[in-house]
């Protein structure tokens, strides 16, 4: 919101001219910003100049480069770039995935922004057959209940809810998954939580 671009700029400007182009801070200041921008168009330029700085100064400790492609996929999909955002996230994916294992949290976070991306480039069996891949996986580290795993099934049952050639077997599919995705959120979460309500 408003408070976190107030923040944003605040930190840009203080250390802009205040560190070294390789300071850490510096970085972090200008991915708050980009984060913080609520205007893709204004956000992407400075995305896009601290993957760089990034790339230049970090590129051997991957989690800042997951952290700035992903954080680039984003704004890419928000300027309506479906395919170039699906083309980075496949690329922090596959990096999450060689870096930190296929069951990594954050892998699994990257396998939900690319079944995202795959729908949003209305790729719905390839995002069916990803997530049908992911649920296991999921389950398997974080447990049947995490939020995570509990996302995996629900956007599964999105995915067969908006693919075009959808089948009643697909409805029917996607109802129970998302029957069984609202139960399990009230139990874990409780009714008051934001994704039990309504």
């Amino acid at each position: 919101g408003a408070v976190q671009l107030a923040l944003g700029w605040a930190a840009w400007k203080m250390y802009l001219g205040r560190r070294p182009e390789t300071s850490g801070v510096r970085c972090q200041s200008m991915g708050l910003l980009g984060r913080s921008l609520s205007r893709p168009k204004e956000a992407l330029p400075v995305l896009t100049a601290k993957l760089a700085l990034v790339r230049r100064y970090w590129s051997d400790d991957q989690a800042p480069v997951i952290s700035s492609y992903s954080d680039l996929a984003g704004c890419l999909a928000d300027l309506g770039r479906h395919d170039e955002a699906l083309a980075t996230r496949r690329q922090v994916y596959t990096t999450s995935v060689e870096t930190l294992g296929a069951s990594h949290r954050s892998t699994i976070c990257s396998a939900l922004n690319l079944s995202v991306s795959l729908v949003n480039a209305q790729l719905f069996n390839d995002s069916k057959s990803f997530l049908r891949d992911q649920l296991p996986v999921a389950r398997r580290s974080l447990g049947a209940d995490h939020y995570l795993t509990l996302k995996v099934h629900h956007f599964l049952g999105r995915a067969l809810q908006q693919s075009p050639g959808c089948t009643r077997d697909d409805l029917l599919e996607a109802e129970t998954i998302m029957s069984d995705v609202a139960q399990r959120r009230r139990q874990v979460f409780g009714p008051a939580h934001p994704e039990t309500r309504g």
